[in-house]
């Protein structure tokens, strides 16, 4: 239960950095992502966590990229 909860709160604090998503569209996804990740398991974990490491690299290369050529993708 507890889990949950902050899940919503987190993701309706992501859903304001976001367009397209609502409040509460983001803490019904916060919630849905904390189940998910409740029966990922461990190594489900480490692999999201690498996966969004990954993805956080590839987009700060990939804009810095764009900036230094002197457009925006």
């Amino acid at each position: 239960m507890i889990g949950k909860i902050l899940g919503a709160i987190a993701g309706k604090s992501v859903a304001q950095h976001v367009n397209g998503v609502g409040g509460t569209g983001g803490a019904l996804l916060g919630v849905g992502a904390a189940t998910v990740l409740r029966r990922m398991g461990p190594l489900g974990l480490i692999a999201v966590a690498a996966g969004g490491y990954a993805l956080k690299k590839h987009l700060a290369s990939r804009e810095q990229g764009a900036t230094a050529a002197g457009t925006r993708p």
